[in-house]
């Protein structure tokens, strides 16, 4: 199993910054792809940026130019470096990671807990 915490919401003015971090633990495996999700109330949960385990990333056409995705492997840690926030980037922000288990050689999905990002105008 892999349990996935998470860290470094909270409320900013517009214009701001916050950095998210997630922090992959377990035994015997590997994370391949990680990805933020955000959600915000009302609307539908959408993909805001990933990474692969070589670094490849994307990013959804609002946050580009103003979020950095990266990740230290030996850490099993993925960032979100997110500036010039704006209100509409106000949502819960989750950590998906896609965890290859050694022990089974499958791969599966982890969520981490959810951290709240709230951007005042």
């Amino acid at each position: 199993q892999v349990q996935l915490v998470e860290s470094g919401g909270g409320l900013v003015q517009a214009g701001g910054s916050l950095r998210l971090s997630c922090a992959a633990s377990g035994s015997r495996f590997m994370i391949r792809t990680m990805t933020w999700f955000r959600q915000a109330p009302g609307k539908q949960r959408e993909l805001v940026a990933s990474i692969t385990r070589t670094g490849n990333t994307n990013y959804t056409n609002s946050v580009r130019g103003r979020f950095t995705i990266s990740r230290d492997n030996a850490k099993n840690t993925v960032y979100l470096q997110m500036n010039s926030l704006k209100p509409e980037d106000t949502a819960v922000y989750n950590c998906n990671a896609q965890a290859l288990l050694l022990a089974t050689m499958r791969t599966q999905n982890y969520w981490g807990q959810g951290t709240q990002v709230t951007v005042s105008s």
